[in-house]
């Protein structure tokens, strides 16, 4: 009876509980702050002022999505069998090692060889924190208000992290104007140091006992819904790194009123809408979501003008905006609590994939076929998204029919 209540009390948004999930998402919020800070100055740091090409200007900053990508897993471990706050505490101060390592690198810049390892170390670590306080802050926000609210609390954190990013690009390029890298690293250490401290004086959760399902077993588990995220995730990475060369071949204005339109209307519907998927269901949502991020990707393909390609951005930020959350509830239903920590990780892994590989594979396409060509095949991964996820709904109608 005592488990009935608890599951009971936990389906409904109890008191304070937005100021629980709030005290959580949080530590994503700093910690992608940390990230975005750096974002906009260290390929210019490594091509212009250590004098390395563009191509290792840009690993500097992939290999951190690389490290986040294989770390995934063992974080999600670690929120099972350590705790989401023990996680989050050693994520923090991963970022903090990250900021501590720019700071060496900004200092070691008469030998580029240093300077460019110590970047590379601080962008390893950098993934690991991300991989790490991304997992255990929904985790930690999940165990302190109750299963019944995971959509709420994933819909927030995706809030912070990428309002985090927005704020954090535009002050890193003002703390290099004033201080350089040096200054950089040094926020990034103090910021990360700072709120490591105001996780400790948060309550944690209890630690769910029971068999540990294989990493593999629970990766085939989530994999169809990680594929359509997969897909989804390629509208945002097609207009996040190519929008603003696809306005200068077009000769239009506004590209950045483009990236713009497109982060109101993902958080504004995160925001507003994050109570759907309760509601109606992650497929449902998810269906839907797809339907309106694959009309914004086509008005993208058939703009004749910056006008329709404005809407089209803004269409595709709202359609993916609940996509991550609506197959974020159904991947891991049914999974066991003591599990779900590792599930999500390997969920979350293919966005991550996603965003990774999406650059080079539109890359390609823009090079063989045109920029345009780039829109439409990406809207066509988002149709076979939405297919897939009927699909998925039609087999879990099923299997309770059963």
């Amino acid at each position: 009876m005592t488990l009935l209540r608890t599951r009971h009390r936990s389906a409904q948004p109890g008191q304070g509980s937005a100021g629980k999930i709030f005290s959580c998402v949080f530590f994503s919020f700093i910690c992608y702050l940390t990230i975005g800070i750096p974002l906009a100055i260290l390929p210019g740091y490594v091509n212009v002022q250590l004098g390395y090409d563009a191509v290792l200007a840009g690993l500097a900053i992939s290999v951190q999505y690389v490290a986040t990508v294989l770390s995934r897993p063992h974080a999600g471990r670690m929120t099972d069998v350590l705790g989401p706050k023990r996680t989050v505490l050693y994520g923090l101060f991963a970022c903090a090692g990250s900021g501590v390592a720019t700071f060496a690198a900004a200092l070691s810049v008469a030998t580029p060889v240093l300077a460019l390892s110590s970047l590379i170390a601080g962008r390893l670590l950098l993934g690991v924190g991300e991989s790490m306080v991304a997992t255990g802050a929904i985790m930690w926000g999940i165990g302190r208000v109750g299963a019944g609210q995971t959509a709420r609390v994933i819909s927030w954190n995706g809030v912070s992290t990428y309002s985090a990013l927005a704020i954090g690009a535009p002050l890193g390029v003002l703390l290099e104007q004033h201080g350089g890298l040096a200054a950089t690293g040094l926020l990034v250490a103090v910021l990360a140091l700072a709120t490591v401290a105001l996780a400790w004086r948060q309550p944690g959760v209890a630690i769910v006992a029971g068999a540990r399902m294989p990493f593999r077993r629970l990766l085939r588990r989530v994999s169809p819904y990680g594929l359509g995220l997969a897909l989804g995730g390629t509208g945002f990475g097609v207009i996040a790194t190519f929008i603003t060369l696809y306005f200068a071949h077009e000769h239009w204005s506004g590209a950045a009123m483009t990236l713009s339109l497109f982060g109101a209307g993902f958080i504004g519907v995160r925001l507003s809408c994050a109570g759907a998927i309760n509601r109606f269901g992650g497929f449902r949502v998810a269906i839907v979501s797809f339907l309106v991020e694959a009309i914004g990707l086509a008005l993208l393909w058939l703009a004749g003008g910056s006008a329709l390609a404005f809407v089209g951005a803004a269409l595709t930020g709202i359609g993916f905006s609940l996509v991550f959350p609506a197959l974020a509830v159904e991947a891991v239903r049914g999974v066991p609590s003591q599990n779900r920590g590792t599930a999500l990780g390997a969920y979350s892994v293919f966005v991550d994939f996603s965003l990774g590989m999406t650059g080079p594979l539109a890359g390609a396409i823009i090079n063989g076929f045109g920029y345009r060509a780039m829109f439409l095949s990406s809207c066509g991964g988002v149709v076979f998204a939405l297919l897939l996820s009927v699909w998925l709904s039609s087999r879990a109608r099923g299997a309770i029919a059963a």
